[in-house]
């Protein structure tokens, strides 16, 4: 279906279809759209008609009437609802070139590493790897023979790949991300002070407050959230601290912890050289939770250092990939 769907489309397109954003960017024009991966369905006599996409659905997130859902049709990396999946991407194309009809495209949609054959034959016809666009976006240099790190904290996904001469010399995608997060912060504040919060509430938090770690002294920052009382049944507000979200994240912190670790086991000694020397790259939304990087940098004794441009390096690099096609074939898997 979906390689039916891109023969609609002739410009050469990189897109970064991630659970919580996906981003697109054209040949010769860069990133030209950076919106959420959120649809807003209504259901009609057992019919399904979509009502918005991207940042407009998701600012319904929690507060559609009935008949009305906002959903999410990218869950953990994967496609939760294909039927849904397809009509945000084809919104999203039709709103980057507001035409209808093109020909003969070169498409690139990047999935987790991880991903099964069937789940990428479901979603592209040409597929990259999320870690390795995220390499190539960051700026290293994955054709030359030393080894590079990286590991991209997506929304559903983290990615964690050593490169080397234009190859993957390790691979390996952990379901943690940054919905994982919102998560947890959910599940800690209910649990703990018997508030109940929605997605939107706890991805506040996690941006305003969210550490990976806890402040040195004191609680850190703080924030007023707004939910519902479990025990009375009413609206409440409370002031969380980052100490208290410290304490929520901490298990999807290890996890990325130990996903790093599990790679560094597992790479030759002389890439792993190449890797002290040089550290690892982190990108991705997830990616800049603060602190992160200091906790990945105490956990495995490497320099760690943030991109640039995280949250963009991804779709960055697989349009790389779309104007240096002979150079990076190698890091490429297609699907027919």
């Amino acid at each position: 279906m979906f390689s039916r769907l891109l023969g609609m489309f002739s410009a050469d397109m990189a897109i970064d279809l991630g659970t919580a954003n996906t981003l697109v960017a054209v040949r010769g024009q860069g990133i030209v759209l950076n919106e959420p991966s959120v649809v807003a369905i209504a259901e009609i006599k057992d019919r399904r008609r979509v009502v918005a996409v991207g940042n407009e659905a998701k600012l319904m997130l929690g507060r559609t009437p009935g008949g009305i859902h906002a959903i999410r049709p990218l869950r953990e990396g994967v496609i939760a609802d294909f039927d849904v999946a397809e009509e945000m991407i084809k919104y999203f194309i039709r709103k980057v070139h507001n035409r209808r009809s093109f020909v003969s495209p070169q498409v690139i949609i990047c999935v987790p590493t991880g991903s099964t054959a069937v789940e990428r034959r479901a979603i592209q016809e040409a597929a990259e790897e999320e870690a390795i666009a995220a390499a190539i976006g960051a700026g290293l240099p994955v054709t030359e023979p030393t080894g590079s790190m990286v590991v991209d904290v997506g929304g559903g996904t983290t990615e964690v790949a050593v490169l080397s001469l234009g190859g993957i010399v390790y691979a390996r995608s952990a379901r943690i991300g940054g919905d994982t997060m919102d998560e947890a912060i959910i599940h800690y504040i209910r649990r703990n002070h018997h508030l109940l919060i929605g997605e939107s509430t706890s991805e506040r938090i996690k941006k305003e407050i969210g550490a990976a770690c806890a402040p040195e002294n004191g609680d850190g920052q703080s924030m007023e959230v707004k939910g519902r009382d479990l025990t009375q049944g009413v609206p409440k507000e409370m002031t969380i601290s980052e100490r208290q979200i410290s304490e929520a994240l901490a298990d999807p912190v290890n996890g990325i912890v130990e996903a790093v670790k599990d790679a560094l086991e597992d790479t030759a000694p002389e890439l792993a050289a190449d890797i002290i020397d040089k550290g690892i790259v982190l990108t991705g939304g997830g990616g800049q939770l603060r602190n992160l990087d200091k906790v990945l940098r105490r956990e495995t004794g490497l320099p760690v250092v943030l991109a640039d441009d995280p949250l963009s390096c991804v779709v960055l690099g697989t349009g790389r990939c779309l104007e240096e096609m002979e150079t990076l074939k190698g890091l490429l898997i297609s699907m027919h």
